[in-house]
């Protein structure tokens, strides 16, 4: 176990969130560092100071035994200039004056010379989607430890060909406060946890495995509660057992139903990606400039919507301090919107939605999704598989690649069946899904009324910074889709 020290002298209440100010570590009153921020943003369109404070914690009990376990703490600020298209950006984990001194030094250049006029602030809110609780702090570290052996031993006791086990539990806490020059001050708490398990099971000397996660922005109290984490071990398990008696999987056109829930990953890739501001505004997204046609079959709605409480996506302002929104972006097949941070949406003469996101003080902000979801249908589950003659089922998701330029992705399912005749045959192994976003939203045939969100375990991948995310959608039909596999 490591841990890294900070002289942030946080306490244990969530009362302690409220009123310990970050800046106030740094020596300095609002009136210094609006000087602060008046002098590095002068001439600059926009810009903002970012502090940050974060703990992290992770568990992994792997075979038998606890394999790892981390805490670490972090801080730091970072320092934007925006002018034009161009952003100068510095950042540093020392909160102190002369670090910030000579971050404005630097960030200043983009602005030198110019004569500009600084944005409007964002709109304030005052809903939370989330409480200040800090979740690494109950249970505590042996508590954890010994809820993730009873995982491991429930697991092996539920099947005698379970072979390995594998649990985590993870939770972070971090507080940030953006400035900006003309005084505003936006403040936010964001607790996250998620628990993960993943099973091995052999059989005849074959070996398959099945995995399971959820969480959100919450207290570690929803996921240890036992009926919590032994559906998650049962679910993991019952997946590895399915992946058993799995057949190649078929190559060629086939009509497709894709599942409920974590199949809106690939709704996610292959379309969330090229639906964000920086990729249309610089046109190298498949729907640049497509908004108000038809870039979809009639009835996919599609939005992304960081406002659901509690969610793993969602936040109560982005890391820019602007509150997140219900942004649609699909509205029955046509294209009405994008997500926006504030750069990219004043070049774009948009409204910011909320979507301006960064992994840390150490990276500058863009445009990311939250929550995306493609809204349910009046089809139900069982007639749109029974509408389906020959084709797949495709149930989960693990990795896929997407070309944000011409919108080609493939996926790798983890957990597929044939479909035969309408009925629901021998699941499949190896299949993989490969097409094109922007032409396949038009292959939409049939929308479930069965919308279902993840359980919480997305975490997102975008020019080396990660955010968690969330996904949705209900059970949908798509005709005529490239399935690559191994079998007939």
């Amino acid at each position: 176990m490591s841990a890294s020290r900070s002289p942030l002298a946080y306490k244990s209440s969530p009362s302690s969130a409220q009123t310990l100010s970050l800046f106030a570590c740094l020596g300095l009153n609002l009136s210094a560092i609006e000087r602060l921020l008046g002098n590095a943003l002068e001439g600059a369109d926009d810009g903002e100071l970012f502090l940050e404070y974060c703990q992290n914690e992770s568990l992994v009990f792997d075979n038998g035994r606890l394999k790892t376990a981390s805490y670490d703490t972090s801080q730091g600020f970072g320092l934007r200039a925006v002018k034009g298209e161009a952003a100068g950006y510095a950042h540093a984990s020392s909160l102190s004056e002369a670090a910030l001194l000579r971050a404005a030094d630097a960030v200043r250049a983009v602005a030198s010379g110019y004569r500009g006029t600084l944005a409007l602030p964002p709109e304030r809110t005052n809903v939370r989607l989330y409480g200040d609780e800090n979740p690494l702090e109950a249970p505590g570290f042996e508590a954890k430890t010994r809820l993730l052996a009873e995982i491991d031993a429930y697991a092996r006791g539920r099947d005698p060909r379970v072979r390995q086990v594998s649990a985590g539990l993870a939770g972070t806490w971090q507080v940030v406060e953006i400035f900006r020059a003309d005084g505003t001050r936006v403040r936010d708490v964001r607790p996250l946890v998620r628990l993960s398990v993943s099973v091995v099971v052999e059989q005849g000397g074959r070996m398959e495995a099945g995995s399971y996660g959820l969480g959100g922005r919450e207290a570690f109290e929803r996921v240890i509660v036992p009926e919590t984490w032994k559906a998650a071990v049962d679910e993991a398990l019952r997946q590895a057992l399915v992946n058993l008696e799995a057949v190649p999987a078929p190559a060629g056109e086939l009509d497709v139903v894709l599942g409920k829930g974590w199949p809106g990953i690939m709704l996610h890739e292959a379309i969330g990606h090229g639906l964000e501001g920086d990729f249309n505004r610089k046109k190298t997204s498949a729907f640049a400039g497509l908004l108000g046609q038809q870039v979809a079959a009639k009835g996919v709605t599609v939005v992304d919507d960081g406002t659901i409480a509690g969610r793993r996506g969602s936040l109560t302002v982005d890391d820019e301090g602007t509150p997140t929104h219900r942004t649609v972006l699909i509205e029955d097949g046509i294209l009405v919107g994008y997500m926006q941070d504030r750069q990219n949406a004043r070049l774009m003469g948009m409204a910011p939605t909320g979507n301006g996101r960064r992994e840390s003080h150490a990276h500058i902000p863009m445009p990311r999704m939250t929550n995306t979801v493609m809204m349910g249908g009046s089809h139900s589950p069982e007639e749109i598989i029974a509408s389906v003659k020959n084709g797949l089922y495709a149930v989960s998701f693990g990795g896929g690649q997407v070309d944000i330029t011409s919108g080609k992705y493939v996926f790798n399912c983890t957990e597929a069946y044939r479909i035969e005749n309408g009925k629901v045959g021998a699941p499949v192994k190896g299949a993989m899904l490969i097409g094109n976003g922007p032409s396949d939203l038009h292959r939409v045939t049939m929308i479930g009324d069965d919308l279902e969100l993840d359980p919480g375990i997305g975490t997102c991948g975008k020019a080396g910074q990660g955010v968690p995310v969330g996904v949705g959608q209900p059970t949908l039909r798509m005709d005529r889709i490239t399935v690559g596999g191994t079998g007939g």
